[in-house]
């Protein structure tokens, strides 16, 4: 029989628990970048929206499939991370859904991916799921989203873009809770026996079907649009500078990180960007102090 290298079943390192921060935006309708609040970049624009229009529903199906075995964690330092991720997340599908209702009011056609049919759906298809392959499904779309999140805070690329101040404040926020519980969902998979095979199999899925469903909603989203119709060369521009831009150059690579045997989150190392920006959000003159509650 071969070996083969044993996955961690903890973080290397001393474990913290996600806070919950109780946080509101001041969404303006009325902002002064219109419709195109990404520097005026359709394309990005679009796609940001989409972003924002998925996540209130995928943050509730997270939130599903790692309280189908909270009461089985017996570590109570992982009770707790699993606690504050479920508060983090419920607070981000909160603020994106309040967030999302500008952007649809703005054209953007966003609104069926947080519908009753849509979530009648994800029901059904978690029922049908088992439990473990659901909570396996989590913990590769954390990193993937912990991938993005690094991407968004640690590019002066990225963060210079001119936009809307409270689209970026949400999105910087957003980023670090991500990153604060990147592991959790792995960590507790792990914990309750979930299997290597299972987590790298999730995760292969998901490479392959990311690229066709990311173009397929942006081409639908875009041709929606009258503007956007009437402007194609500038349309294909901004396509191109995308997908060849900070979000997205190299990151299938970065994703792929985590189909090596053994893989952790914490293999990949963001807390001296996470003192940053929680520093720079939250310190004593942090950005975004008076929108807490």
């Amino acid at each position: 029989m071969t070996s083969q290298r044993q996955p961690r079943s903890t973080p290397a390192k001393t474990p913290s628990c996600p806070k919950t921060r109780r946080i509101r935006f001041r969404f303006d309708d009325g902002d002064a970048h219109g419709k195109y609040f990404a520097d005026g970049d359709m394309v990005l624009s679009h796609f940001l929206a989409g972003l924002s229009g998925g996540f209130p529903a995928g943050e509730e199906s997270f939130i599903r499939s790692v309280r189908r075995f909270a009461d089985r964690a017996t570590d109570p330092v992982l009770k707790k991370q699993v606690a504050g991720f479920i508060g983090q997340e419920s607070t981000h599908g909160q603020e994106h859904r309040r967030l999302n209702a500008v952007l649809a009011a703005k054209g953007y056609p966003i609104r069926w991916q947080d519908s009753n049919a849509v979530h009648r759906w994800r029901i059904r298809a978690e029922r049908r799921t088992p439990a473990i392959v659901h909570l396996a499904q989590t913990a590769a779309l954390e990193h993937y989203t912990a991938v993005l999140a690094k991407r968004i805070l640690s590019s002066d690329e990225i963060q210079a873009i001119p936009g809307t101040p409270e689209v970026w404040h949400l999105l910087n926020w957003h980023a670090v809770e991500e990153l604060e519980h990147k592991s959790v969902a792995l960590d507790l998979y792990r914990a309750v026996g979930g299997s290597e095979r299972i987590r790298i199999a999730a995760m292969a899925v998901l490479i392959v079907a990311t690229a066709p469903l990311i173009a397929l909603g942006l081409a639908i989203s875009l041709a929606r649009d009258p503007v956007v119709r009437r402007q194609p060369r500038r349309v294909l521009r901004g396509v191109f500078a995308l997908y060849r831009g900070p979000l997205f150059r190299g990151f299938l690579r970065d994703a792929a990180a985590y189909l090596r045997p053994g893989f952790h989150p914490d293999d990949v190392d963001t807390d001296a960007l996470l003192d940053h920006w929680r520093s720079r959000l939250f310190g004593a003159d942090g950005t975004l102090n008076g929108h807490l509650r």
